[in-house]
């Protein structure tokens, strides 16, 4: 199965940073081609279970479903439900945890999912940089 990861360091406390992705309704916020965010039933966007419709580029549709949420461990997992992408079984989850000689955080972002063998090469290498890595860059630019 393949794999991607990308991660960061961001001039703000890991605290301060927590407190911003552990909002799973607030991806349009600070992920470049996500135009709408939002949870579909309206409720709590911290709430396991739930369900974040994105819309991005060209109308594409993505859905995604909280998996778990851990305030001590700083950690946020989700699954894809419905992607224009050819994956399939994606589970991804972003840690962020403090650089304790600098008060800065770290954080990290990665994903696992099933492919056709001929989607591996090309997905991995759009997860790596044009989700997680630029991602993670925006949410650096965001905290300055």
């Amino acid at each position: 199965m393949p794999r991607s990861y990308a991660s960061v360091v961001i001039n703000a406390s890991a605290e301060e940073v927590w407190t911003f992705l552990r909002d799973f309704g607030n991806l349009a916020d600070w992920r470049v081609g996500i135009a709408t965010c939002a949870i579909e039933d309206g409720g709590p966007p911290d709430r396991v279970g739930c369900v974040r419709r994105l819309i991005g580029i060209g109308d594409l549709v993505f859905r995604e479903r909280l998996t778990g949420l851990d305030d001590a461990a700083r950690s946020c997992s989700y699954e894809i439900l419905e992607s224009p992408l050819p994956v399939r079984d994606c589970r991804a989850t972003i840690r962020v945890a403090p650089v304790t000689d600098t008060g800065q955080a770290f954080v990290e972002w990665q994903a696992e999912f099933a492919a056709d063998p001929a989607d591996e090469h090309a997905m991995t290498a759009t997860f790596d940089s044009a989700v997680l890595g630029s991602g993670l860059d925006r949410l650096r630019r965001r905290f300055g």
